[in-house]
């Protein structure tokens, strides 16, 4: 019965967006708004590329979006959630409420110029491998352009910026959610650079962090080892067994894990040892038994080093829950923008990236994709995006920042971030959003097949936010 309603659903959504779907005065009003701005959204994205502040350290990013946002007259709240660098600029009033995504994290260790070849700008520091420079930039500039529509009459609603901190390391929306930030939204937008122009309708996978302790005895390590007692045994009995435990796992699940302290100096048997572990799997409910078989595990290390232990949770995210109408919605938009345009610079910048990056020189990727069938069990990577789309629907969006081939969270991603090609990859997003937001407000009824459709895929399940009480980890 599920299947029917979705197909039928989508059969007449198809019907509906040729006839209703299509370049009207409004969404040019979004495209000239867009490039009205898009010198100082260029500005934003490159003073955050600039900055490359980390998980919770985005001060400056964070204030130079909202103060953008409050100086075009959004009423903005900071703080929110109890993050310093979370906010939520809002403007106009009534329904429709549609929000709008901006991250804005940097990655460690990964401080690139705006070149083709490995070049720090600053060794050791950080850098925007994943581009979330210009996602902020960009999702800024399409609540402009709806805002402005809204301003001036020609919509009636409610446009939210959503300034999201720490998506990298500690996944700040769990906390926004956990504090309904969008309970009284109907239909939340998002995007992520990439290195093809698509609308987004495959998942994620789910993910849960968590850190595991040994404490044992020290001892002189070659006088009396017999006196200590070795955390550092413990870790490697731990991580040993986890390597084992890979052969028995569904191959949809990924584990990972990070040594973090195995002991200071060689003439000590340690009493500290510290670890980060990840598990991910296509799906919560086939993620989370191997979660807790692992954790187990660690009392077994723990048992046959003779040493105590303890097991920390730091937060774990949900899949995405994909919503094809949206998609569809989304997806005829990217079609009436047409590809990018790139200059033989820019090719030429493309192809130098894939040949130090060992791919096959092929510049550019300008198409649009077709909107591709949803996969019961994606690859790929985690984005807390999984937790806002169980709260509220959710429309994904992948433009091109990268030449083909790019590997992400590197140098390479960096150095176009930096650039005209992220920088058009940016201004092409915000039109994009700002064009499926326009449909959002001038078509209601389409609200209501996105909410529908939300209602069927998430059926019975109740989401439960996997963090640990108290405050999000700041400090950490």
């Amino acid at each position: 019965m599920k299947t029917i309603v979705l197909v039928a659903i989508a059969l007449l959504s198809c019907t509906q967006l040729s006839s209703a779907q299509r370049l009207n005065k409004h969404k040019k009003e979004v495209i000239a708004s867009v490039e009205k701005h898009e010198s100082a959204l260029i500005a934003i994205s490159d003073s955050i590329w600039a900055l490359a502040e980390t998980a919770f350290e985005e001060h400056q990013s964070s204030r130079i979006l909202s103060d953008y946002a409050e100086q075009q007259g959004f009423s903005v709240e900071r703080g929110v959630a109890g993050m310093p660098t979370a906010f939520v600029a809002t403007y106009g009033s009534g329904s429709p409420v549609i929000s709008v995504l901006g991250e804005f994290d940097a990655l460690p260790g990964i401080s690139q110029k705006a070149s083709p070849t490995k070049e720090a700008l600053q060794e050791g520091a950080a850098g925007h491998g994943c581009g979330h420079n210009l996602f902020g930039a960009a999702s800024l500039g399409a609540a402009i352009a709806v805002k402005e529509l809204i301003g001036s009459g020609k919509l009636k609603g409610t446009v939210k910026f959503m300034g999201t901190p720490s998506e990298e390391k500690f996944f700040g929306k769990i906390w926004m959610v956990r504090e309904g930030i969008w309970d009284d939204v109907d239909v939340n937008l998002s995007w992520h650079p990439a290195a093809q122009t698509e609308a987004d309708v495959q998942s994620s996978l789910a993910l849960v962090d968590f850190k595991v302790e040994f404490f044992g005895q020290t001892a002189h390590a070659s006088a009396d080892p017999w006196n200590g007692r070795s955390a550092s045994d413990a870790l490697e009995i731990y991580t040993t067994g986890i390597n084992y435990y890979r052969e028995h796992i569904k191959p949809t699940v990924r584990i990972h894990y990070h040594i973090q302290d195995g002991g200071q100096v060689v003439n000590v048997v340690p009493d500290y040892s510290k670890l980060w572990v990840r598990v991910r799997d296509t799906k919560r409910e086939g993620m989370m038994p191997v979660y807790n078989r692992i954790k187990e595990m660690a009392e077994g290390a723990a048992i046959m080093a003779d040493v105590d232990y303890k097991i920390s949770l730091i937060s774990g995210i949900y899949e995405v829950l994909v919503n094809r109408r949206g998609g569809e919605i989304m997806q005829s938009n990217l079609e009436l923008l047409g590809p990018i345009s790139y200059t033989e610079e820019e090719i030429a910048f493309g192809k130098q990236i894939q040949s130090q990056t060992g791919k096959e020189q092929l510049g550019m990727d300008s198409a649009i994709r077709p909107l591709q069938p949803t996969a019961e069990h994606p690859g790929g990577g985690s984005t807390d995006v999984g937790d806002v789309s169980w709260n509220v629907p959710n429309i994904n969006l992948g433009v091109t920042t990268a030449p083909k081939g790019t590997p992400w969270h590197s140098w390479a991603v960096v150095a176009c971030g930096g650039m005209s090609i992220g920088h058009k990859g940016m201004s092409y997003a915000a039109k994009a959003m700002g064009m499926t937001m326009v449909d959002l407000f001038q078509n209601p009824k389409w609200v209501s097949e996105i909410k529908e459709e939300y209602k069927e895929r998430k059926g019975n399940t109740v989401y439960e936010a996997i963090i640990p009480d108290g405050p999000p980890p700041i400090n950490q």
